[in-house]
């Protein structure tokens, strides 16, 4: 099977992780040579991890590397693989779906009440939104994966490939 694209999110996840070790790297050079630390270093770090995870996540959804039952997957008839892809299909779904209802309504209440992260002071709500986006991101590329497993489990069991 094809490698399918993911630019957008493969781009990002590799902005993230080199922005994670450039800071990360800076702020050991600065500790040790000033025996002082860069403030924002943490906080950038974890919004820059879960950046990272999210957007690796989506692409590993595109290329149908995400942890599932492969035994179960592989043991099946043609036939009833497609139900399995829509059963895993909908559990995501759901997951996802929850995860960017509350991480909406997590943005939005941060937005109103106008909170400011701990160390730098600056709106929450800037870091928290990623995750939303992300997770629709992630349904998208799911979806995707869907159906091409779905149309290729449909010409394996015609013999057509």
């Amino acid at each position: 099977m094809p490698n399918p694209k993911s630019r957008p999110e493969a781009w990002l996840a590799a902005l993230a992780l080199s922005a994670i070790c450039l800071i990360s790297l800076g702020n050991v050079v600065v500790r040790y040579t000033t025996n002082a630390s860069f403030a924002f270093t943490e906080e950038f770090s974890v919004f820059l991890l879960v950046v990272l995870t999210f957007a690796g996540a989506a692409v590993a959804a595109r290329r149908h590397d995400h942890t599932r039952i492969i035994m179960l997957e592989e043991k099946l008839p043609h036939a009833l693989k497609r139900p399995l892809y829509l059963i895993q299909w909908l559990l995501s779904m759901l997951l996802l779906g929850l995860i960017v209802w509350y991480g909406g309504l997590l943005t939005y209440e941060e937005y109103q009440w106008e909170s400011l992260s701990p160390g730098l002071g600056y709106p929450t709500w800037m870091y928290i939104i990623w995750l939303p986006i992300l997770c629709v991101a992630m349904m998208f590329r799911l979806t995707q994966s869907l159906i091409e497993r779905w149309k290729l489990s449909k010409a394996l069991e015609r013999g057509d490939a």
